[in-house]
């Protein structure tokens, strides 16, 4: 970006183009708002080679496909789409919001973060994911069913993954892979209390199957172990930057705290899908970006004026309406008319 460039203004920004994002920006444009959703590319739900429990979203869809399916429709209502990073963010005097990101700058009046975390991975050898290495138990573990699946970790997490795969299948591993537990008294009680198979040794090797899939991994102590697949939990690395720079309230787990419609502690920044408290879900982050970009359309529509705008100002001139911007507008109308006869 020059000197000369000039921030896009906006009313809305929304940094993040996985599932809540997207929700986010669908509802904002669609109730009149000016929207522009930057999004730097990859993602969680980019790495799905399946979506599973997305109602009306078949198996055979690929979370890319998924993804650019919802681009095209945000483009189709008006959302301007930007690919490109931010990296820093700042309240300015007038209470709006600058954002800088590789390629220019935005000004918005309300901001919203989808920007997620990432899954941390450990060491190799490992399968592709989603080709036997997963890290959702909700969304995975229905295809796990009566087959033999592993669990890594050390972690009470870990633990209790391994414990709730007892309602899908009766041959499920806790693969330590060298590392010493790090769970609880309680929870070494408990789980050893259950038919899970604790497995102390290192992984030392794997194969695969023809079509990609994992078929086994090799210990170090020479044994070997099939699994149809399993789950990592080690954790998670929350994309906190931004909140960071705004001076957002941050949970101790590094998750951002929100009320029921995204709101942070700061005013006017949003917080939606997996960087919030909850469960780590497509329709959930979905539910959370529609319930923000609500909540955003009721803080910025223009009417209806309150009483007391109504007696300072006078009554609502036909001039004044609609309160969407000329822009929007354009962009609203030839949508409707290309869709008259569908």
């Amino acid at each position: 970006m020059t000197e000369t460039d000039e921030p896009r203004e906006y009313e809305v920004v929304v940094v993040g183009g996985g599932p809540a994002g997207l929700q986010t920006a669908l509802y904002t444009t669609r109730l009149g708002h000016d929207t522009a959703l930057v999004d730097r590319g990859g993602g969680r739900a980019a790495m799905m080679l399946d979506t599973h429990n997305v109602i009306g979203v078949t198996e055979d869809v690929s979370g890319n496909e998924f993804l650019e399916t919802a681009r095209g429709q945000l483009e189709e209502y008006g959302t301007d789409i930007h690919r490109d990073f931010v990296t820093d963010a700042e309240q300015l005097d007038d209470g709006r919001f600058r954002l800088v990101a590789n390629e220019g700058e935005f000004v918005a009046e309300r901001v919203v973060l989808g920007v997620g975390f990432n899954d941390e991975r450990p060491d190799p050898p490992l399968p592709r994911t989603g080709k036997g290495l997963h890290y959702c138990l909700h969304c995975d573990a229905y295809m796990f069913v009566d087959e033999s699946v592993y669990v890594m970790g050390h972690s009470d997490s870990a633990a209790y993954v391994a414990m709730i795969m007892l309602n899908f299948t009766d041959e499920v591993d806790l693969l330590l892979r060298g590392d010493e537990p790090t769970w609880s008294d309680e929870t070494d009680e408990l789980v050893r209390a259950h038919p899970v198979d604790i497995v102390e040794e290192e992984i030392s090797g794997m194969t695969k199957r023809d079509d990609g899939w994992l078929e086994s991994f090799e210990f170090e102590d020479g044994t070997v172990r099939e699994y149809k697949g399993g789950f990592a939990m080690y954790g998670s690395n929350y994309n906190t930057t931004l909140f960071e720079a705004l001076d957002v309230d941050l949970d101790d787990d590094g998750t951002v705290p929100v009320d029921d419609h995204g709101r942070t502690s700061v005013d006017g920044v949003f917080a939606v899908g997996d960087i919030t408290p909850g469960h780590n879900q497509i329709p959930v982050a979905m539910g959370k970006g529609a319930k923000a970009g609500i909540a955003i359309h009721m803080e910025l529509r223009e009417f209806p004026k309150s009483l007391d705008e109504i007696r300072a100002e006078g009554a609502v001139s036909v001039d004044d309406v609609p309160g969407i911007s000329p822009g929007l507008l354009d962009k609203a109308k030839r949508f409707n008319e290309s869709h008259a006869d569908d």
